[in-house]
């Protein structure tokens, strides 16, 4: 998918731009807290229908303002063969009222139906939390990923989550025992809706594991070995009889020690965690080639069409051999449209000095976006 026009209107410190974008590269460049990120938080919005960085609608409305709009046109990737067909995704939200997200002005019945439409991989300085926080990170990438191709999968998630929600009010009951019967019917909803998701995330991280470690061996030039490890109670036998075998247990502390909420992806380097071994370098070169193996795994499988990328400040931390490696592999021909931020003007020239590719600057300072030559 390539996008061609965005349109924004009141989003965060953005008052107003229209911009015609590169089918290839487009660069933003400025400094920290100018607004650079929040162009790549509006292409964010219009494939997942949220902000990357805040849950909250209305806290991405600009301040003293009633609204925001955002709309982009998109048209089909050149390599489907196709004819040209184009669409307009567009949302708009006011204070107080359920935002409005269309698509060629038609509104969505659900939102789940538009995600996949517009696949996306991001890659931000947030992304460190996947190695340095909880559990709930990581099991959230799996989750942003698969639901980008396998629709179904969402619903699946839906009524896992619902089931484990009613199983955690019985459990935290304090005048009176549950009852036995209904505990019954959310324990198997919930492990017949959790072995679905764990099938489904099993088959992806198998299939994204050699990708990955490819990505980092080609960043890394070999220095390093890095592996991915999924960690699930499905693993343990029948997720029912492992949900029910510590009930008193989760009685006691009034919610469910086990399932796959609990689930876990063990990042690694050298055969140890990666969050005790890790550099700065290192954890970032991981993360980086993580998200470009997401990419490769969504170009072959999310409405097959090639995703957008989204590069926030992906320069931090890295040694000049790694950048120039990440340079090497993203100005490929595997790679449609990109979005890249930075401070320094000096990484975005070394980018276009070593591939012939179409792109466009632009300056981004205090909200107000301009193209440079």
């Amino acid at each position: 998918m390539i996008l061609q026009k965005l349109s924004i209107l009141n989003y965060k410190n953005i008052a107003e731009a229209q911009l015609e974008l590169s089918p290839k590269m487009n660069c933003f460049i400025g400094p920290n807290g100018a607004g650079k990120t929040n162009v790549l938080d509006v292409v964010y919005y219009l494939s997942f229908c949220r902000s990357a960085s805040n849950p909250i609608d209305s806290q991405v409305i600009r301040h003293e303002e009633p609204f925001c709009l955002i709309e982009g046109l998109y048209r089909e990737d050149e390599r489907l063969k196709m004819k040209d067909e184009r669409l307009t995704i567009s949302c708009g939200i006011k204070r107080g009222v359920k935002k409005s997200f269309k698509r060629d002005k038609k509104p969505y019945k659900r939102l789940s139906e538009h995600i996949g439409l517009i696949p996306l991989v991001v890659v931000s300085p947030s992304d460190t939390l996947l190695i340095e926080g909880g559990s709930e990170e990581r099991r959230r990438l799996m989750d942003m990923v698969i639901a980008q191709y396998d629709r179904p999968y969402i619903d699946h998630l839906v009524r896992y989550n619902n089931a484990l929600l009613q199983r955690n009010t019985l459990l935290k009951m304090e005048d009176a025992e549950p009852d036995p019967a209904l505990l019954q019917i959310w324990e198997e909803q919930m492990a017949d809706e959790g072995e679905q998701l764990y099938q489904r995330r099993k088959a992806f991280v198998e299939e994204l594991t050699p990708v990955f470690q490819d990505y980092y061996r080609r960043i890394a030039q070999d220095r390093e070995q890095v592996g991915l490890n999924y960690v699930s109670h499905c693993q343990r036998g029948p997720l029912l009889e492992v949900i029910q075998r510590d009930r008193m247990k989760d009685r006691a502390v009034g919610y469910s020690l086990h399932g796959v909420h609990r689930d876990d992806l063990e990042f690694t380097l050298g055969g140890h965690l990666m969050k005790r071994e890790g550099s700065q370098g290192q954890n970032k070169t991981y993360v980086v080639a993580l998200k470009l193996a997401q990419f490769d795994f969504l170009k072959r499988t999310a409405s097959q069409t090639t995703p957008l990328l989204l590069l926030d400040d992906i320069f931090d931390k890295l040694d000049a051999s790694r950048v120039e490696q990440i340079v090497r592999i993203v100005s490929g021909d595997s790679f449609g449209q990109i979005f890249i931020t930075d401070t320094n003007r000096d990484h975005l020239d070394q980018i276009l000095q070593t591939a012939a590719l179409d792109y466009k600057i632009f300056h981004v300072d205090h909200g107000n976006i301009n193209i440079k030559d």
